[in-house]
């Protein structure tokens, strides 16, 4: 089962990886533990993954006033994992396109 949804390239997420080379992020499933991460990205990339961070995301709702009225909605819920791969591996997010 795929617990990784997207790799994370945000402008945020590019600055955290050029001041710590090693630390990547990922979109996972909300149900995926540290310990489905890691082995899911060590088989992906063939890298050694040292450390996995968690992070759950609550959906947040947003409202704007447009000519036809009030527009409600509401963003979706997401979990987001920060992986440490081991010194001196890296990730090319880039390198199939």
């Amino acid at each position: 089962m795929a617990f990784i949804i997207k790799p994370l390239v945000t402008e945020k997420m590019t600055n955290m990886t050029d001041k710590m080379a090693n630390r990547y992020g990922f979109v996972v499933r909300p149900e995926a533990n540290k310990l489905q991460i890691k082995k899911e990205v060590e088989d992906l990339y063939n890298v050694t993954v040292v450390d996995v961070n968690t992070m759950r995301y609550a959906g947040k709702r947003s409202s704007r006033y447009t000519k036809s009225g009030l527009i409600s909605g509401q963003r979706n819920a997401f979990k987001k994992a920060i992986v440490t791969l081991k010194e001196g591996e890296t990730i090319d997010f880039y390198s199939n396109i």
